[in-house]
């Protein structure tokens, strides 16, 4: 028992305690005491080997400081993480009214820095900027652009609809249209800005950006090979030296229409994990517009062309973006970059 009570000294171990200066000092006096090999966990351990009636003595003098123990690591520990916290806020704070001597120009959002790379090269031609409203009707976003009620390619684009029938946008396409009803052709425009479909993953959000563009002229001034020329020289100029694809496909309000691939530029078209190990990269879509469309804005006699591109699409690629996430979080390690 003396014994006992020489190991097992609470005011010696409420010292020790209250000595150590950190979370880890902390922990390693409680495995030094509680821990498999503890000096605490050995003693209970013995006590199955002992008389009944010294047993019975020794364990209310265990259970007497491993209360008092735990009652003082408790208080100690709070203590010690309320430190630590303060001090990592204290490390995190930031001073606004700090001159920050490196301070570099910012290129800004990748989507916003994308972005405004597109309009820089369309407007350099010419092409005039329209904006449209975020909510639409059905007409601007679907009937208009041969998207009748009930046709199969609206499930394509799964759309927020509020109670008095107008809907969130799922393209920026309605602003063509309405460009088209309000002037009469030649039209060279580009439309920027966000859009919405009930679509979430990992490859997909809610909100996205695209930038759609419109030419419209007389029958013979206008036709698939401008539209190629002038997608391959874009592609080009923001990506740099690859190679262009144009693959039949399908949309509804464009025929003929074609997907358009670039050579993967991470790997020069050799096959990467980013390209699927195709060595190709899909990035917009393109066609003559249909004479459907322009019979709903009254139009006749003219032919034109229309393309559109998803941003967030675009800023991965040529900013190495590979988490689509990045661009809604704060993450400075990212936005630094820019």
């Amino acid at each position: 028992m003396a014994e006992m009570q020489q190991n097992l000294d609470i005011a010696q171990i409420e010292q020790e305690i209250l000595r150590c200066s950190s979370l880890g000092e902390l922990e390693s006096l409680r495995i030094k005491y509680f821990g498999k090999k503890g000096l605490i966990t050995q003693k209970f351990a013995e006590l199955k080997d002992l008389d009944p009636n010294k047993k019975k003595e020794i364990a209310k003098e265990l259970n007497l400081f491993k209360s008092s123990f735990e009652e003082n690591f408790s208080i100690k520990k709070e203590k010690l993480e309320n430190i630590e916290l303060q001090q990592v806020l204290l490390n995190e704070k930031i001073d606004p009214s700090l001159f920050y001597a490196t301070n570099e120009r910012s290129l800004g959002h990748p989507i916003n820095y994308t972005k405004d790379r597109i309009i820089e090269y369309f407007r350099n031609l010419n092409f005039d900027l329209c904006v449209g409203p975020l909510i639409e009707d059905d007409f601007h976003n679907f009937q208009a652009l041969n998207l009748p009620e009930y046709h199969p390619a609206r499930d394509m684009q799964d759309t927020f609809y509020f109670k008095d029938f107008k809907l969130l946008r799922t393209h920026t396409s309605p602003v063509q249209i309405r460009t088209m009803l309000a002037q009469k052709p030649p039209i060279k425009m580009i439309c920027p800005g966000a859009t919405f479909r009930r679509d979430y993953d990992l490859t997909h959000t809610p909100m996205f950006h695209q930038i759609e563009g419109l030419v419209v002229d007389e029958i013979g001034k206008v036709n698939f090979t401008h539209l190629k020329f002038i997608l391959e020289d874009f592609l080009k100029y923001l990506f740099g030296d690859i190679k262009v694809r144009f693959r039949a496909s399908f949309f509804p309000f464009t025929e003929p229409s074609a997907e358009v691939d670039i050579s993967c530029h991470f790997c020069n078209g050799e096959g990467c994990r980013v390209c699927s190990h195709t060595g190709w990269l899909e990035v917009l879509g393109c066609g003559v517009v249909d004479s459907r469309v322009f019979e709903a804005v009254g139009y006749s006699n003219v032919s034109g062309y229309a393309f559109g591109m998803g941003i967030e699409r675009l800023a991965m690629l040529t900013c190495q973006i590979s988490d689509l996430r990045s661009f809604f979080e704060t993450d400075l390690g990212v936005l630094e970059q820019f």
